[in-house]
């Protein structure tokens, strides 16, 4: 049976089914991230200390965009706009948001086979950057071998607003140098100063990805929603729903651990258009981004 304990001191819910060997933390101050999963008796994402979490975003939800945004400038229907420039270092909008923002329980189902954990966040104060209201929705779905994440964002303003969503968790390795990626893509995202997109080029990904002891700051075209990360105990295939889908691969200063970040867009989307959505007023948009292990 799965059990859903909420500690309301700490506001973070806790899921746990001894059974199939299921743990999952989820922090609702820090944007409804998880920030612990244990899936199928494997150890795939924990926490990050000594790394912070204001430092690494760990699986925040990007939106209302995700990775950067140049000087944190855009221009959108013949009008500019500043966001903040979180990321001092590079001057840049980094990862949206709702990364920072108390997501509030609506509803939680539990059964011998599964457990679901209905998320909300509503945003009635429009920004300087963001003039926009909104809703956002995060319904976690666990089950013996799989977590399935649907993200729903509702355009609750009276105007159309531009968009692009990202997931950023960070998952482990019994070693990472023997690690390898697989997915399916001809083109490459060109990062230039900053880790602002300059173009694309072409690429070939006819073989598994080796991440040996590469350090990783780099984004894909995905040709197929599928991504399988091949450690050595287990393989972990990432599914998307969707039409537009980006890979984002970074290697943070942690032994053994790679962010994998499934994205419909990429850095400064906002005004290269790589990947940037629009949302009519009283329309909603939704993907689903799925994890299913196996043991090697």
């Amino acid at each position: 049976m799965y059990n859903i304990n909420h500690n309301k001191a700490a506001n973070v819910l806790e899921i746990k089914n001894d059974k199939t060997k299921l743990y999952s933390k989820i922090h609702l101050n820090q944007g409804a991230s998880l920030q612990e999963l244990t899936l199928n008796g494997h150890e795939i994402i924990k926490d990050l200390a000594p790394l912070s979490y204001a430092d690494t975003y760990a699986s925040s939800i990007l939106f209302p965009f995700a990775n950067r945004i140049k000087d944190g400038k855009y221009t959108f229907n013949n009008q500019s706009f500043q966001f903040e420039t979180n990321q001092k270092e590079e001057n840049n909008a980094l990862h949206g948001l709702v990364y920072n923002k108390t997501f509030e329980v609506i509803k939680t189902v539990s059964n011998e086979n599964t457990s679901s954990i209905l998320l909300e966040y509503t945003e009635n104060n429009v920004s300087k950057g963001f003039p926009y209201t909104y809703k956002i929705q995060l319904e976690y779905l666990f089950s013996e071998t799989n977590l399935a994440l649907k993200v729903t964002i509702n355009n609750t303003d009276s105007k159309v607003f531009p968009f692009t969503l990202g997931w950023h968790p960070y998952f482990l390795s019994a070693n990472l140098a023997e690690s390898t990626l697989q997915f399916n893509s001809n083109e490459k995202i060109v990062l230039g100063e900053r880790n602002i997109t300059t173009g694309i080029e072409p690429t070939h990904t006819t073989e598994d990805l080796k991440i040996e002891n590469k350090q990783l700051d780099d984004c894909w075209v995905l040709n197929t929603d599928e991504v399988i990360f091949k450690t050595p105990k287990y393989n972990l295939k990432f599914n998307a729903t969707g039409n537009t889908n980006f890979l984002q691969v970074y290697t943070p200063p942690k032994q053994n651990t790679i962010a994998i970040e499934p994205t419909t867009g990429v850095s400064d989307s906002f005004n290269n258009d790589i990947g940037l959505q629009t949302l009519k007023p009283n329309e909603a948009y939704s993907i689903t981004w799925k994890l299913s292990i196996k043991n090697n």
